[in-house]
């Protein structure tokens, strides 16, 4: 499993990769041709979508490396016991509501299906909104791939201080 979670995140690793080169290539084209005084009508537009996209698919890769917001110097004050039933339910209002999230973005979709990008009008904007359930079910697979160890770290007996994929670790050696 930890191999599976490993080749997920360099896969999204290189997503967000590719959306940063893409969004600073495309901003930098769109500053040269502003300055010769022949503005891309298209720039702002495919700008502001590159950083959504970015924004969501680097909030998947977030999640893959147990990197998103949380209160984890909370959880590990306590005893192993409510310590794992906190964490399940925290993994479960997650996983919720991402799961709800995704579910909303593709009824989304169906509603935008006659829209195009104004500056782009051979663009549909459901294309572009596309990143919400997209990026929501990424989350819910990272999430899967990374309870294990969030159930090991917090059925330690010594939680304060270590993270989930050192409790893994640990429990491996």
């Amino acid at each position: 499993m930890l191999k599976l979670r490993k080749l997920y995140e360099a896969a999204l690793e290189w997503i967000v990769i590719a959306l940063m080169v893409a969004l600073a290539v495309e901003v930098t084209v769109g500053v040269v041709f502003r300055t010769i005084g022949a503005s891309l009508v298209w720039y702002d537009e495919v700008a502001s979508i590159l950083l959504a996209w970015l924004t969501f698919y680097g909030s998947a890769y977030a999640a893959a490396k147990r990197g998103h917001i949380s209160c984890p110097e909370l959880v590990a004050l306590m005893p192993p016991g409510p310590r794992l039933a906190v964490t399940i339910a925290v993994e479960a209002l997650v996983i919720g509501f991402f799961a709800l999230l995704g579910v909303i973005g593709w009824q989304v979709l169906d509603v935008l299906a006659t829209d195009t990008l104004v500056s782009l009008p051979e663009v549909p904007v459901s294309l572009v909104q596309s990143v919400v359930p997209i990026s929501a079910a990424l989350i819910i697979v990272a999430e899967l791939l990374t309870l294990p160890e969030a159930l090991a770290w917090a059925r330690t007996e010594r939680a304060h201080g270590a993270t989930a994929e050192g409790a893994v670790r640990e429990a491996s050696h």
